[in-house]
């Protein structure tokens, strides 16, 4: 399968819209999906063992040995567009749009009113921790694990910006989300980086809708 061009994702227009609901971050809506992070020099991410090919077991001290990379998150508003940056792992993303993706724009610094996801992904080599280094809210959409996901089993879980967000392996996501301007946050993941994809348009042939 081809690699997908994140910063140009060719999206077709006119495409139906799928809102999913907007739920405040606690220790119990979060059970499934992750948990809130009070200290993220001390939180452990785990790392999945790397998956036997056949019977034979891979040996119990080895295949998980990786580890983490670490690095700063930026969200970025430019305009209508939503840009990220992961260092930990040199990713720059498009993570989504605040109007029609053929008519966005750039060139202004209005708040905006509406997130369209296009992608989302999970990670099956470990763990995912975000934590903001500005106290600012900031939004998280996630899926349970399952790779027959729809888009409307996302729930987007809003945080006040004073706790910070684990992510289990396997639970789909698409990186942290600044309500307006730039935000950035302390992200640390598995080193392996194992990525795996949904494309909304292209296999549901729709966005995925956060009004904000």
């Amino acid at each position: 399968m081809p690699a997908t061009d994140y910063l140009n994702p060719n999206i077709p227009p006119n495409l139906k819209r799928v809102t999913i609901p907007i739920v405040d971050a606690t220790d119990e809506t979060l059970i499934g999906y992750g948990c809130l992070v009070d200290d993220p020099n001390t939180f452990p991410v785990k790392i999945v063992r790397w998956p036997a090919k056949g019977w034979r077991p891979v040996d119990s001290d080895t295949g998980d040995e990786a580890g983490t990379t670490q690095g700063v998150f930026v969200s970025e508003w430019r305009g209508d567009i939503l840009f990220g940056r992961n260092e930990a792992v040199g990713g720059h993303y498009i993570l989504g749009y605040g109007t029609e993706p053929g008519a966005a724009r750039e060139d202004h610094a209005e708040t905006p009113r509406e997130l369209l996801l296009w992608h989302a992904n999970y990670h099956p080599d470990g763990g995912q921790l975000f934590f903001p280094l500005e106290n600012k809210p900031f939004l998280v959409p996630l899926a349970l694990p399952g790779d027959d996901v729809k888009p409307e089993q996302f729930v987007c879980f809003r945080f006040d910006g004073t706790r910070g967000l684990y992510i289990h392996p396997d639970v789909w996501h698409e990186g942290v989300f600044a309500l307006a301007g730039t935000q950035r946050f302390f992200d640390k993941q598995g080193a392996v980086h194992a990525r795996v994809s949904v494309h909304f348009p292209g296999e549901f042939g729709c966005l995925v809708k956060v009004d904000l």
